[in-house]
């Protein structure tokens, strides 16, 4: 089994926080989403993974310590790393391309904006299985239409009228990736573009022309990362789970002076707390500080001093120094506020 993962967007809806850091590399609860999703995944399919793949941008943005630590992710799951570029950014189907050494035998294609949390058999009979989530307003997502026999026969973006509830969540499975890369050379081939990008969804349509099976994987949660607010709903979730499965949160390193935890929160290594109440939903980076400080529903990343501050649904970046008394903020890295 692989594991192909394109990431080469910046993620401008996460801006200030996305002009230093890739946004699949953002924490949350302590993790980049990548190597959280990577995992999740991992777990899912329950056997060994061959090689994972990572496809990434511009190298000045993707950098050498970007790909130390996507290649470290591999190997820690057993699996061989591949790093692949998309130099000019021309779309899903065209991202996925720019892996094509390695498109060949069973495999996931994951986009890394995303977290999920799942627990299913996987159907290796059908020739691909497309993951999705129950939503309540399908008309803001990408859905799939399904058969009397529960098989996928449509997706369609954003449908103006009812067609189902399930919403495409950008995780799919091939029982054999080449007959999706053949699909898509064909839709390079003849420039066929949709909102100005080749599409994964034209080599997933020309598969069900040609009479593939495809089948539903219903994941239990989905969470996103879009933006600063559902990010850090994001974080409050994933914390919550992870409380629940009785995961080490709290890093053995960190000191507290007067300080109180309400948990769930995750805390770092060498995280000082100095007459401060922490949580609930806190995720807090290693070497970060804070003083005579309030704070819950946020995400403060790494070596960050926040001084005399009463924080809710804040978004912090890393090298930050913050002194004050907003609440709704979102600083991006190396910013100063004093």
């Amino acid at each position: 089994m692989k594991i192909i993962v394109p990431m080469a967007g910046r993620g401008s809806r996460l801006r200030p926080h996305t002009l230093t850091v890739p946004k699949p590399l953002v924490p949350v609860a302590g993790k980049p989403i990548v190597h959280r999703l990577v995992g999740d995944i991992a777990k899912v399919l329950g056997e060994p993974i061959e090689e994972i793949a990572f496809i990434l941008g511009d190298p000045a943005f993707f950098g050498d310590e970007v790909v130390q630590s996507l290649e470290k992710l591999a190997r820690e799951l057993g699996a061989k790393p591949s790093i692949y570029r998309q130099l000019d950014p021309k779309g899903t189907g065209h991202a996925i391309m720019c892996a094509e050494p390695s498109l060949s035998g069973p495999a996931v294609i994951a986009y890394a904006d995303t977290l999920i949390r799942a627990s299913f058999d996987l159907d290796k009979d059908a020739d691909s299985v497309i993951w999705t989530k129950k939503v309540d307003n399908p008309e803001a997502y990408g859905v799939v239409n399904l058969n009397e026999e529960h098989q996928i026969v449509e997706l369609v973006e954003k449908p103006e009228r009812f067609v189902s509830d399930q919403a495409v969540i950008g995780i799919y499975y091939f029982k054999e990736v080449a007959e999706l890369k053949k699909e898509l050379q064909y839709v390079l081939d003849n420039a066929i573009i949709n909102g100005g990008e080749y599409q994964i969804n034209d080599g997933i349509k020309r598969m069900m022309a040609n009479d593939k099976i495809f089948v539903t994987g219903k994941v239990d949660e989905w969470m996103d990362c879009g933006n600063k607010n559902i990010t850090i709903e994001t974080n409050q979730r994933m914390l919550g789970f992870l409380a629940k499965d009785g995961e080490k949160l709290v890093a053995d390193s960190v000191v507290q002076e007067n300080a109180n935890i309400i948990p769930p929160c995750y805390l770092g290594e060498n995280v000082v707390l100095k007459n401060t109440t922490v949580g609930p939903f806190v995720s807090i980076g290693a070497g970060t500080v804070l003083e005579n400080t309030t704070v819950k529903n946020s995400l403060i990343q790494n070596h960050t001093v926040i001084k005399n501050a009463n924080l809710d649904k804040a978004m912090i970046g890393n090298h930050v120094k913050f002194n004050g008394n907003f609440e709704h903020i979102s600083i991006g890295d190396y910013s100063v506020l004093e």
